[in-house]
C-alpha cells in the first residue's frame, strides 16, 4: 500500500497521507469477503450512504473516497446498464461509450473512470459528475439532486480540500478492523506472506 501511495503522490501529483508502518496483514485472502464489503456499481445514493455508514463513514467521506475514481478503469459489464438505461447521463457521453461497449458482448472492454484526465489524480472526477459524465451509476448518484451534491461542488472547485479529505478518509479506512495480537503477520515482503 505504501508503494501505491507514493506512486499516487509522485507520479500522479495526488494527495499524500501518513501510513502507519508495522501493521499486521492477513496470511490468507478471500475474494468473496472482499467483494461482499465493496459497494456495488449500481447502488443508489441511499444504499451507498448506508453501506459506508455501516463501516463508520460519513456521507462526506463517501464522496471523498469515491474521488479515487479519478484513476482506473471499469469493464463494460459494470457500466453497460448506466449508459443504456439511465436518464442521468450526458447523451453525448453515453453515445461515445456505446462505441466501445455494445448492448451485448464486449463485457471485458474497458473505459476510464475519469475520461477527462484518466492518468492524473485530480478533482476532474467531480467536474465530470457535474456534467453527468460519471461512468458508473453509483458515481453519478453522488451528483443527482441529492444530499451529496454540495460536497461534489466543493471538491470540483477546491482540489486542496479534496486531497485533505481524501487523505483523512484513507487513514480512517486503513484503521478499519486492524489485525492485532497474534492475528496475521508483519510481512518482511509486502507482496507475499512470510
Amino acid at each position: 500500500m505504501l508503494i501505491f501511495i507514493l506512486w499516487i503522490n509522485f507520479q500522479l501529483n495526488g494527495p499524500s497521507w501518513t501510513v502507519p508502518l508495522g501493521r499486521r496483514d492477513s496470511t490468507t485472502a478471500s475474494l468473496s469477503a472482499a467483494n461482499s464489503n465493496l459497494p456495488g456499481p449500481n447502488l443508489n445514493l441511499s444504499a451507498l450512504i448506508t453501506a459506508f455508514s455501516n463501516k463508520g463513514f460519513t456521507a462526506k467521506e463517501l464522496v471523498a473516497l469515491s474521488g479515487s475514481h479519478t484513476i482506473g478503469q471499469a469493464r463494460c459489464t459494470v457500466f453497460r446498464s448506466h449508459i443504456y438505461n439511465d436518464a442521468n447521463i450526458n447523451a453525448q457521453f453515453a453515445t461515445s461509450l456505446k462505441a466501445n461497449c455494445p448492448s451485448t458482448g464486449g463485457d471485458n472492454n474497458l473505459a476510464p473512470l475519469d475520461t477527462t484526465s484518466p492518468t492524473a489524480f485530480d478533482n476532474a472526477y467531480y467536474k465530470n459528475l457535474q456534467g453527468q459524465k460519471g461512468l458508473l451509476h453509483s458515481d453519478q448518484e453522488l451528483f443527482n439532486g441529492g444530499s451529496t451534491d454540495a460536497q461534489v461542488n466543493t471538491y470540483s472547485t477546491n482540489s486542496a480540500t479534496f486531497f485533505t479529505d481524501f487523505g483523512n478518509a484513507m487513514v480512517k479506512m486503513g484503521n478499519l478492523s486492524p489485525l492485532t495480537g497474534t492475528s496475521g503477520q508483519i510481512r518482511t515482503n509486502c507482496r507475499k506472506a512470510n
